[in-house]
């Protein structure tokens, strides 16, 4: 296996880069300005890239891009440099959401045509120049485009249920992967601990529940007591004083009760008896289960919409609280992107 040094060397650069800054170091250098500079642009653009969870981001990915981490990642392929084309189509939910694909592709040696998102314009790009200083090699191989890809050999496309559709069609003569509407959930039975259950509230909120591994849907056994959720929650009202977020809030609460739906709401967060995985801004959905057999059955039936699993009665399910928190081996969608660059 090719070890791939200087890769490796640039990735855990960046990763000092974000821990650095998070680490709020009383003397900032110019680099460090200049990012600052970069997330008060990035915030300004998107409504929720809040100063908040461009911190939590950044120290996500900090902890992730360590020199051991990413040496132990890429050891699991045979890089090699390629004339290929990738063409990357991101979404703009969360800060830096196409950040892993972006490595994998300069990983594997492909030149990117990115298509980025207006709600994420500013990110990406600061990231490339700093690896490009990092691994001279990158130079040049990079693009950004607001408009239609124009060159690729193969393609990463992320958007909605909806806009899938669309890629595939549009994306069918050349090697794809599209991704789609996916989700978090949560397997409860009622033995949750305070600190599980706090951990839980920020696999919700984290984000404001706008990410693909955001929670947004608990299975609860049958007359389950939500009492001590809410609870939890509790150390979370603050974000209603976030425009965007009240609005919507606002907004669904007033569909909610013309249709007459029952509800659990505690002024900036409502719970709905609903089978749908998928659940608007300031609403998690939640469905009931008879038994730990019915709820495993449940998630194996509706896997291909459901991003990544928490609990603590279920096995091999991540622990509360860690679902904005991937590994680099953590592929979306389950598929593995460094053996789909990789595949001759």
């Amino acid at each position: 296996m090719n070890s791939h040094p200087s890769t490796i060397t640039a990735f855990s650069a960046l990763g000092q880069l974000f821990r650095d800054y998070t680490a709020n170091k009383s003397s900032p250098n110019l680099l460090i300005e200049k990012l600052d500079s970069t997330l008060i642009s990035a915030s300004n653009q998107n409504k929720w890239f809040t100063k908040e969870n461009l911190d939590f981001c950044l120290r996500s990915w900090g902890n992730t891009l360590t020199e051991n981490n990413i040496a132990r990642w890429l050891s699991n392929y045979r890089l090699q440099q390629t004339t290929q084309r990738l063409g990357l189509v991101l979404a703009g939910n969360i800060p830096l959401v196409g950040l892993h694909d972006l490595l994998c592709g300069l990983a594997c040696g492909y030149h990117i045509e990115v298509k980025y998102s207006s709600k994420d314009a500013v990110l990406l790009p600061f990231v490339v120049d700093f690896l490009c200083e990092k691994q001279p090699e990158w130079q040049g191989k990079t693009h950004f485009t607001d408009g239609k890809l124009a060159q690729f050999d193969r393609v990463i496309a992320t958007g909605s249920s909806n806009t899938a559709r669309y890629f595939q069609y549009y994306f069918k003569d050349v090697p794809h992967i599209v991704r789609q509407t996916r989700n978090g959930v949560a397997v409860l039975d009622g033995k949750e601990g305070e600190e599980d259950l706090k951990a839980l509230c920020i696999d919700i909120m984290q984000y404001f529940g706008l990410g693909c591994r955001s929670v947004s849907h608990l299975m609860v056994p049958e007359g389950y007591d939500f009492e001590d959720l809410f609870l939890a929650l509790y150390e979370h009202r603050e974000v209603i004083h976030h425009n965007a977020y009240a609005n919507n809030y606002d907004y669904n609460k007033a569909v909610y009760l013309m249709q007459e739906e029952e509800l659990l709401e505690n002024g900036f967060i409502m719970l709905k008896k609903d089978n749908a995985l998928n659940s608007p801004i300031a609403c998690v959905h939640y469905s009931t289960y008879s038994d730990v057999a019915a709820a495993e059955k449940s998630i194996e039936v509706q896997q291909e919409h459901i991003q990544c699993v928490v609990s603590n009665c279920l096995k091999n399910m991540l622990p509360f609280g860690q679902t904005q928190h991937p590994k680099l081996t953590d592929y979306a969608d389950h598929v593995d992107t460094m053996k789909f660059l990789l595949k001759k």
